[in-house]
């Protein structure tokens, strides 16, 4: 059986070519139950988001995943990069924030 992970990666993998690809699963930092698969990272370095604007890239990444955001995932955090960019951050994005929501609020 494949994970919503698994197809997330494949999915983009196909769509851009990347040189760098990371699907991260951060649904254990919420109030969800073990072994959901409802909040996603993803990091996609490719040459196709060359010349586009930050919410272009994002609609790209979004298009391609039309199917899995109808079916249960509650977030996703898009970090879409050009080679360049991805360089020039030293191969680095910001680690995602903790989890505020649901039982977690204080």
């Amino acid at each position: 059986m494949t994970t919503k992970q698994q197809t997330i990666q494949q999915k983009l993998q196909a769509a851009f070519s990347p040189i760098h690809l990371e699907v991260i699963n951060e649904s254990h930092m919420h109030s969800v139950p073990e072994g959901a698969e409802s909040h996603f990272k993803v990091v996609v370095v490719s040459d196709a988001f060359e010349g586009e604007r930050l919410i272009g890239r994002h609609r790209q990444v979004n298009a391609v995943l039309k199917e899995e955001l109808q079916g249960g995932i509650h977030a996703l955090a898009l970090h879409t990069l050009t080679p360049e960019d991805w360089f020039n951050r030293g191969g680095t994005v910001v680690d995602s924030p903790a989890c505020l929501g649901g039982s977690k609020q204080g």
